[in-house]
């Protein structure tokens, strides 16, 4: 009788132990399909810019929207990647999301250098209505062959000239100076029928160049102007409006296409959210940047009048036939013709 109820409870013993185990893996499987997904975002300003402050706007309504299943991990200022290093970060998966000037994809399609071509443009309103056109939706969705899926224009502005040695008010003050340019033909064509010279410089090392003479001038919108505190370093600033300095929110196709429907819905419409938020911000931003750089009394400003900018468009004739077969008349045209 002993041994007999020794058996059933050494039976019951290991039934327990295997119903615990069971348990246990049972609750670590579940443990381990709640884990969110996570989305890192890497760029290359400071979170105080319309691309920072979108990109938090982003994080919060993703992960808002997807009831937590989704972790987005913001890295701004360069802390994960530079401009270099981050467009090959987002091709291998080691980044999921990222917001490159649209001027870091023309090695991939020389098309984007549209946001280059000087005085194209005729407002903050008419790139606007490019981008969200047949036209500009076709380029944002032209890096799927390439790996990238382009989701979202983030308009950041229009750009101007800064430099340390003298006022700019027409083409020929160009003359002798070296600007830092983003990469792109259509930037060292720029200043090369000005009669300057550029030079290619990673976004994060421009006021250590301007401070050290590398280069005496550059072009940005008046809020990475500020925020980067170029007027400790520069001189002059002619209000141009010349160029675009635009982005483009991009994700790995490998890792996009492998989500779940219900969660590209709601990371869509967060998304959407967002841009809405970014395009208010970066008009806000620029303008209270604008009125910050005047009241600081350190950079002299000069704005371009009608016959200035005329002056110029007839200095950039070469650029415009060089560009337009390489671009696309129909982009060009779209572009030139909005309102």
């Amino acid at each position: 009788m002993l041994k007999f109820s020794r058996n059933i409870f050494i039976a019951l013993l290991v039934l327990f132990l295997v119903l615990t185990l069971v348990a246990c893996g049972n609750k670590q499987e579940g443990e381990k399909k709640s884990e969110p997904i996570v989305i890192k975002f890497s760029h290359v300003v400071a979170e105080t810019t319309p691309k920072g402050q979108a990109a938090l706007k982003f994080k919060e309504l993703a992960e808002q929207k997807t009831g937590g299943k989704v972790k987005v991990e913001v890295y701004p200022s360069s802390q994960l990647f530079g401009d270099k290093e981050e467009l090959e970060a987002l091709i291998a998966n080691n980044v999921q999301f990222i917001a490159p000037s649209v001027t870091k994809l023309v090695g991939l399609n020389p098309q984007f250098q549209i946001v280059d071509i000087p005085f194209l443009f005729k407002s903050e309103e008419a790139a606007l209505k490019f981008y969200q056109g047949p036209e500009g939706q076709k380029l944002l969705k032209s890096l799927e062959d390439k790996g990238i899926i382009g989701l979202a224009w983030w308009p950041n502005g229009a750009k101007h000239f800064t430099n340390s040695k003298r006022p700019l008010r027409r083409p020929e003050d160009f003359k002798g100076l070296k600007f830092r340019t983003q990469s792109g033909g259509v930037l060292e064509e720029q200043f090369k029928l000005l009669g300057a010279g550029s030079q290619t410089i990673p976004f994060g090392e421009v006021y250590t160049a301007l401070q050290n003479k590398t280069v005496d001038g550059q072009e940005n919108t008046f809020n990475n102007i500020d925020t980067q505190k170029y007027a400790e370093v520069q001189k002059y600033l002619t209000v141009s409006g010349h160029g675009r300095l635009d982005y483009v929110v991009l994700t790995n196709k490998t890792f996009w296409d492998s989500l779940p429907e219900d969660i590209k819905k709601a990371l869509e419409e967060a998304l959407a959210e967002a841009t809405e938020y970014e395009i208010k911000l970066s008009t806000e931003l620029n303008q209270k940047s604008m009125e910050n750089l005047k009241k600081s009394g350190k950079l002299e400003f000069y704005y371009l009048t009608p016959q200035d900018r005329e002056a110029f468009i007839k200095v950039f004739e070469p650029l415009y036939k060089k560009y337009e077969p390489i671009i696309g008349k129909e982009i060009m045209d779209a572009a030139r013709n909005a309102e």
